[in-house]
């Protein structure tokens, strides 16, 4: 209760708080997207150089970390932990979500950071088009406009500059894109579900956020778990980071990080709506790929730039004009998120995408 009561004392100095909130989400999920990259694409080790390839060590770790939070969460709150929906809805959300979070991982073996950044910019299509066939939803055509110049900025960057991974050199450039392009169509695919399904599971029952998290991290552990094991790659990844303690230390820290980073986000979003969060994960990818051309040396070209430009402007220009159409109507964006189920992403595995509706 103290802790509450701190945090509503907190609220009152508004806009030391949006930047507490900001800089929270931007920090986490900047260090998140370095290490990313820092893990799967840059070898360990002085002398052997090797490259840490188990993507679903990765996806097992994060959800571990995730689960954990969640069952605290359940406990410090008093939400009730037994499942309020059928396991198999939580298990469905579960597949996709592992299989979205393994593409984007595996894609970096193939293609570099700002390309696996721009792509994720591109999932209002999948998520518009799933939005219809599973909700009925009804999109306007200014929708579908912004979702095609965000496409048509993403091609321009994969057309005009390097999209090969320094992880792929042994490859040929055109394999490595193809490759690397097909995980991130999958990625934005399954992800694309993830988001709509879990919508719509907050809509058929009555359950918490927490509640939701917990059961659908659970069962992904389980299936990342599964995955290693029948793959034979779980022995080899507990080997790996015996070899490289650092990369242990990094896999923990982009789970606590993403972990984190996704607390963040929901409180965001219930003190001040998606549209600030909106606007906030716009800027932080756009600052993920600035911040990743200069760590990891990804110079891109003026066709690039011109493609990243074109993305974000597209995007800024939907977050502006949602923000008027909230204003003419008479509802702030913090009452539309309310009117859903009270996200790392209000339920952590979905809010990025729903902004992006």
């Amino acid at each position: 209760m103290a802790l509450l009561t701190d945090l509503q004392q907190w609220q009152h100095f508004d806009k030391l708080h949006i930047a507490w909130c900001v800089f929270g989400i931007v920090g986490c999920l900047l260090l998140y997207g370095v290490l990313q990259e820092r893990i799967m694409v840059e070898p360990f080790g002085e002398v052997e150089g090797e490259r840490f390839t188990f993507s679903l060590f990765l996806v097992l770790c994060n959800r571990l970390t995730t689960m954990t939070v969640a069952m605290i969460g359940c406990l410090v709150y008093g939400e009730g932990i037994l499942p309020v929906a059928p396991i198999w809805n939580y298990a469905a959300v579960s597949v996709s979500n592992v299989v979205a979070t393994f593409c984007q991982y595996e894609a970096l073996k193939y293609v570099s950071f700002p390309v696996q950044t721009l792509a994720k910019c591109a999932k209002m299509i999948p998520v518009m088009i799933w939005g219809s066939v599973i909700m009925q939803k009804v999109y306007k055509a200014k929708d579908y406009i912004i979702a095609v110049l965000v496409t048509i900025g993403c091609t321009i960057f994969v057309l005009t500059g390097t999209v090969k991974s320094k992880a792929s050199s042994h490859m040929d450039i055109g394999a490595a894109s193809l490759w690397g392009c097909a995980l991130m169509l999958g990625y934005l695919g399954f992800d694309g579900f993830t988001s709509t399904f879990q919508d719509r599971m907050f809509k058929g029952f009555s359950m918490t956020i927490y509640n939701q998290i917990l059961y659908v991290t659970m069962c992904s552990s389980f299936l990342s778990m599964f995955g290693l094991v029948s793959s034979g790659q779980l022995g080899p990844a507990f080997a790996f980071v015996a070899r490289h303690p650092i990369a242990l230390q990094y896999i923990m820290a982009l789970s606590v990080a993403a972990t984190t980073g996704q607390l963040f986000i929901s409180y965001t979003i219930r003190c001040y709506g998606a549209l600030l969060f909106a606007t906030v994960m716009t800027t932080r990818q756009f600052l993920s790929i600035l911040l990743s051309s200069i760590l990891f040396l990804h110079p891109l070209s003026g066709g690039q730039w011109v493609g990243t430009t074109l993305v974000f402007g597209a995007l800024y220009y939907k977050t502006a004009t949602h923000k008027k159409e909230d204003k003419s109507g008479g509802k702030s964006s913090g009452s539309q998120q309310e009117g859903k189920a009270a996200d790392p992403e209000s339920q952590p595995l979905k809010a990025e995408n729903d902004t992006k509706q």
